[in-house]
């Protein structure tokens, strides 16, 4: 049955579950608890993708809870023994649901109770963007760099540093859009485990001209665990993703460009390029001073030599394959006392 057909609600709040039991009570209690629910109408759409524990019998629990609440459950599962990824299991929750606006939401995280209530007010100034919003970790400690990087970035920097490691410079657990910005992508990837649905979905939004924007307030806790969908996807699938588009984006228009980084991960950098984009490096820059005044021959072209040079001897633009927040903040004061422009001048690559 397609709910859509039937009288919509203001949000649906997207559960994508495959063993669940030891985040549910806590992710839907939260949900319970949201603000909005005093101003909106608010649905949950779950879906359970094979699961073998005991999220089945907990989520039909949590229906009878929020109904008497007021809250909306649709709930169905993949009954097969084989569980199809966390992108099928999204396409699902979205395509038996009836918000007009839709809140991703991972059962391991915890919603902030004015969630649902502030992202529904900036979507609606936002309508063809995804919205997300600030978040802290659980436990504390965890990945402490990540998050410090993706609490901090303004709404310039959520365009420019697309190309980093840490992915989508809005994360995934916190996005939150209108139904016809899920529709002009038309899903999320179905390819199964390894797969970076997110990525994949956050790229192409951003190719047809979609907007980002995010609330300036922590709203979620997202929680850190080994088990968590992100460790399942291999760092060179998204290596090879972040080429891709960097190539077909950014290095198409440059006719030259220098590497920041002489080390390995400059260097890979390079031997991963498209022979003609090989072709338009002029330069390596560094700090080491082991590195800088040398050249690096790539392997099997003996005839080209690249000089490296020290990064203030460089000629923009450049692709930085430096992590940030690493230094102790030389990198950063290296950078800035450049004077370049981040997106013109220089792409973060790390």
């Amino acid at each position: 049955m397609d709910c859509r057909k039937e009288e919509k609600c203001d949000v649906s709040v997207i559960v994508p579950i495959h063993n669940g039991e030891a985040w549910i009570d806590d992710c839907f209690e939260a949900i319970q608890l949201q603000s909005a629910v005093e101003h909106l109408t608010v649905e949950v759409s779950a879906y359970d993708d094979s699961s073998t524990d005991k999220t089945w019998d907990m989520l039909q629990a949590w229906k009878e809870k929020l109904t008497m609440k007021g809250i909306k459950f649709v709930l169905s599962r993949n009954e097969s023994s084989c569980p199809r990824g966390v992108g099928f299991a999204k396409n699902h929750a979205v395509e038996q649901s009836s918000g007009v606006f839709l809140c991703f939401q991972d059962v391991d995280d915890i919603m902030l109770p004015d969630r649902i209530l502030h992202q529904y007010e900036a979507a609606q100034e936002n309508e063809n963007a995804i919205v997300g919003c600030e978040f802290r970790r659980l436990p504390d400690d965890s990945t402490v760099r990540f998050t410090r990087w993706a609490n901090s970035l303004d709404n310039e920097q959520l365009y420019h540093q697309i190309y980093t490691s840490h992915g989508p410079t809005l994360i995934m657990p916190t996005w939150f859009c209108k139904r016809s910005v899920f529709d002009r992508i038309g899903g999320f990837s179905e390819e199964g485990k390894g797969t970076p649905e997110d990525l994949l979905f956050f790229y192409k939004h951003l190719d047809i001209k979609g907007r980002l924007w995010k609330v300036p307030e922590c709203l979620l806790v997202y929680r850190y665990h080994p088990h968590a969908t992100t460790f399942s996807i291999d760092e060179n699938t998204i290596w090879s993703v972040r080429l891709e588009r960097l190539q077909e984006n950014v290095l198409i228009s440059w006719t030259e460009f220098t590497i920041w980084n002489a080390g390995k991960q400059g260097r890979r950098f390079y031997r991963s390029l498209q022979p003609k984009y090989q072709e338009r490096v002029i330069a390596f820059c560094d700090v080491d001073v082991n590195k800088v005044g040398k050249t690096y021959t790539p392997p099997h072209q003996n005839k080209c030599m690249i000089p490296i040079l020290h990064f203030t001897q460089m000629t923009p633009p450049v692709i930085i394959c430096v992590k940030l927040d690493l230094t102790g903040g030389s990198f950063e004061e290296n950078l800035k006392s450049l004077n370049l422009q981040e997106g013109r001048d220089y792409v973060l690559f790390s």
